[in-house]
């Protein structure tokens, strides 16, 4: 790597945040070529962490419109304080002697003001740098996805009755998706891209001890052949980078020293690393396969 992306990587480093060099290189030409970056992999590999990260080591804000089904532009950009303005009227009525509004006054109701500012417009008028992250983009409609390539390709907001809204700074955007539907060409098109997937068991390592340094080393090896080994099996829910930190803080947390030795207590903790009733009787299943005598031959 570079000097900059040495810095880069140093400063999300010192957030608990390990970034491989793939990574690294594209929070850089993110920034230089001032593109949006879609990051895509399983959940729990660290996809959202990378924007809470990459905020904290440039001391930015960090702006999040987490996405959902039926998500639209009053939710993602902006809305009118409907209240304030219902009461602008009849202040505009007690004044007035017919109880009649005029047409200046009808106007005066679509000012600034009166303007809610949501997630994407908040990020797009910021004066100062900003992370805006739009989490699980997959989740939202494929309008949303339309909604938001204005936002995307020119950095601007259109609001009908004030005007065009045009970023002073740029925010960095990072897109998060896990492939629960497949995003448009058009949205591809106007993003860099990257891949998370589930780490190595080194850095997987790396990654348990930034985070959790105070772990036993024996423990937290165990901890992440266990983990490794788990996710070869065909689980329903396979555990991810998040799961591992928490299993290994609960393990920590009861006193566990050791995998081997604690198996009641390791047992008992199986809810931080399987989320589904199907892969703990799954993993409870091969256990039982594991211990059970083999056939003399």
């Amino acid at each position: 790597m570079n000097s900059s992306e040495n810095t880069l990587a140093s400063n999300i480093r010192k957030q608990g945040y390990v970034a491989d060099d793939q990574l690294i290189t594209s929070l850089l030409l993110m920034s230089k070529l001032q593109k949006p970056l879609l990051i895509e992999g399983e959940a729990g590999v660290g996809k959202t962490d990378v924007a809470r990260c990459l905020a904290l080591a440039n001391n930015a804000q960090l702006i999040r419109l987490q996405c959902y089904e039926g998500l639209d532009a009053q939710h993602a950009l902006y809305d009118w304080d409907y209240k304030k303005q219902l009461l602008a009227i009849q202040l505009n009525k007690a004044k007035s002697n017919d109880h009649s509004v005029n047409v200046s006054d009808s106007s005066a109701l679509y000012d600034k003001s009166y303007l809610l500012k949501r997630p994407l417009f908040e990020a797009i008028t910021s004066k100062e740098p900003v992370v805006l992250l739009i989490d699980e983009v997959d989740r939202a409609d494929e309008e949303f996805e339309a909604l938001l390539l204005e936002v995307l390709a020119d950095f601007q907001i259109t609001v009908p009755e004030l005007g065009t809204f045009t970023s002073v700074t740029k925010p960095w955007v990072i897109l998060t998706s896990n492939g629960v539907r497949e995003l448009s060409d058009a949205l591809r098109r106007r993003c860099l891209y990257h891949y998370i997937d589930y780490p190595s068991k080194d850095r997987e390592m790396e990654i348990l001890l930034a985070r959790i340094p105070d772990i036993d080393l024996r423990l937290a090896n165990q901890v992440i052949d266990y983990v490794q080994n788990l996710r070869t099996n065909t689980l329903r829910k396979t555990p991810g980078v998040a799961e591992t930190l928490d299993w290994a803080a609960a393990l920590l947390g009861i006193g566990v020293k050791d995998l081997q030795n604690d198996e009641g207590l390791v047992s008992s903790t199986m809810g931080c690393l399987l989320k589904t009733r199907d892969d703990l009787q799954l993993v409870d299943s091969i256990k039982a396969e594991a211990k059970a005598p083999q056939p003399e031959n």
